[in-house]
């Protein structure tokens, strides 16, 4: 996985890279201290994931995700955050954050949380409140794609096997996905699978096939 960092404090970016690169399964490819540097180092380095401060100088955090993923669809960004504020989070997985970290997380997670945040199997990390608190499963209001990609996460399939049977990318599955996640109140694709078959949504492999 290659991962840049982006952070106020020089110190705290030494402090990830060392711990990143400890994990042997991270490389870093980039730092940035100011939010002016951020594009220029995704069209430079090509990272696969951005973990991005939320307090970068020299934009708001949430514009700073919105212009990443305007450019660069594909990259995941991982917020992290100095304390865990419910409105802030949610704002932050509006704008297509994948995930959001605490400071406070113990080192040795901090590379699992990042590669669960980035594979959607987990919708919070360590230290951060259930959405299941506050989301309203009435309030759902799943697409019909969402919904059709929770029922087939329901039925057993991999994210691999969603995206062949509807024509659609990997990362755009995990898009929805992650979508679908916030809105019914889960933080993983077991909790996603449950709510469906709950409700009767489980789909057989030929029903998903062949939809575009």
């Amino acid at each position: 996985m290659k991962v840049l960092l982006a952070d106020a404090h020089p110190l705290v970016l030494a402090g990830l890279r060392e711990i990143l690169e400890a994990d042997g399964s991270v490389e870093v490819v980039g730092e940035a201290t100011h939010a002016s540097e951020l594009m220029p180092l995704i069209a430079h380095a090509a990272p696969d994931t951005v973990l991005l401060g939320m307090r970068l100088p020299g934009a708001d955090a949430l514009t700073s995700v919105d212009r990443i993923l305007a450019a660069h669809p594909s990259v995941n960004v991982v917020m992290l955050a100095n304390d865990a504020d419910p409105a802030a989070i949610q704002s932050a997985f509006r704008h297509g954050a994948c995930g959001v970290i605490l400071k406070a997380i113990d080192p040795r997670d901090l590379p699992a949380a990042i590669r669960q945040a980035v594979d959607r199997t987990a919708f919070h990390a360590s230290g951060l409140p259930a959405f299941s608190e506050t989301a309203s499963v009435q309030d759902a209001s799943l697409t019909a794609r969402e919904l059709e990609i929770v029922s087939a996460v329901a039925s057993g399939r991999s994210n691999r096997e969603i995206a062949k049977d509807l024509w659609i990318t990997e990362p755009t599955v995990k898009f929805h996905l992650t979508n679908a996640y916030r809105k019914i109140g889960v933080s993983n694709r077991t909790e996603a699978a449950r709510w469906a078959l709950e409700r009767g949504l489980q789909q057989t492999p030929h029903e998903t096939a062949g939809n575009g």
